[in-house]
């Protein structure tokens, strides 16, 4: 039996929300598959300016997440992949979630309603690039639905990657 979902609520990225983020996700733990630590307080607010413009000019971005308390949670959301290797030019879905925050259904309650949301955009379909290593987030392409589409080795530091593929 699937546990009930925790109540989350999206928002555009604040101002504020680079702050948010920036304490959410100082801990080696949370960042172990994105360099081992946060980054810089800088590496946010340019982060957050830059979900404010794909909102705008998508309909979609990684969103801020969050709790029924109205409490920072991480993000969610979706962007065009970034890089000239991979599944370039489509949509990619993300999270990154504090810690205190793993386990409760957090992540796949604010992914499903950002499929509904890149689906209502008029994205035909989304990929998840999901660090091979990272057994948390590939059970949350599970729950979407999503299948192993491909397997890589990163570029950079040759770490082996899975490419997860929904289509609607």
């Amino acid at each position: 039996m699937e546990q009930a979902l925790p109540a989350v609520r999206l928002r555009v990225p604040t101002d504020e929300d680079a702050v948010a983020w920036h304490r959410v996700f100082d801990d080696p733990q949370v960042m172990e598959f994105h360099g081992g630590r946060a980054a810089e307080l800088s590496v946010y607010e340019e982060l957050t300016a830059r979900q404010r413009r794909h909102d705008a000019e998508r309909g979609f971005c990684l969103w801020t997440v969050l709790d029924a308390a109205g409490e920072v949670v991480g993000f969610t959301g979706a962007q065009p992949w970034p890089w000239e290797w991979g599944p370039k030019g489509e949509i990619e879905i993300g999270w990154r979630l504090g810690r205190a925050h793993w386990g409760k259904g957090y992540v796949t309650a604010a992914a499903r309603e950002t499929l509904n949301r890149v689906r209502a955009a008029g994205v035909p379909g989304v990929v998840a690039m999901v660090d091979a290593r990272n057994s948390r987030s590939i059970a949350v392409t599970r729950r979407l639905g999503m299948r192993l589409a491909e397997t890589f080795r990163t570029p950079t530091r040759q770490e082996a990657g899975h490419c997860y593929r929904l289509t609607w």
